[in-house]
């Protein structure tokens, strides 16, 4: 049986989506550029393939940030409340999916925590997780 999807949505319910589960990954990353992304310790993920995903409204308020010193980074988010937003990688092979966009929990915990090595000093304690310098070689 399929499960069922799962609905996300920004803060001011302008942009909403589904997702299609079971998710490849979801983990904790505490690189300095996803620090920034969301102004906090570390932004939890989760990973999906592209056909497990889908904007239900307000895609054409969505507004892309790629950063140009990076290979691979951007930021998706509402134009209207700034909400970070599920955002396809530039290989186009991924959606990367921010947990806390999603309006219900997820059928998994992290797994991981990624670059560990630039966590912040004052950010939390490894919670038992797997801690990885960078991503892990498995990724």
């Amino acid at each position: 049986m399929d499960k069922p999807s799962i609905h996300g949505s920004c803060l001011c319910g302008t942009v909403t989506f589904e997702v299609n589960p079971p998710f490849q990954k979801m983990a904790h990353c505490h690189c300095s550029r996803c620090r920034k992304g969301t102004g906090t310790g570390h932004a939890t993920n989760l990973t999906v393939e592209p056909s497990q995903f889908r904007w239900l409204s307000g895609e054409e308020g969505i507004t892309r940030y790629d950063l140009p010193t990076a290979r691979s980074f951007s930021k998706w988010f509402c134009s209207h409340c700034g909400c970070p937003l599920p955002r396809l990688t530039r290989s186009g092979l991924i959606v990367v999916v921010p947990a806390g966009s999603l309006d219900t929990a997820p059928p998994m915990a992290p797994t991981d925590r990624i670059f560990w090595a630039s966590r912040a000093p004052w950010s939390c304690a490894s919670g038992g997780l797997p801690t990885h310098a960078e991503y892990p070689e498995s990724w």
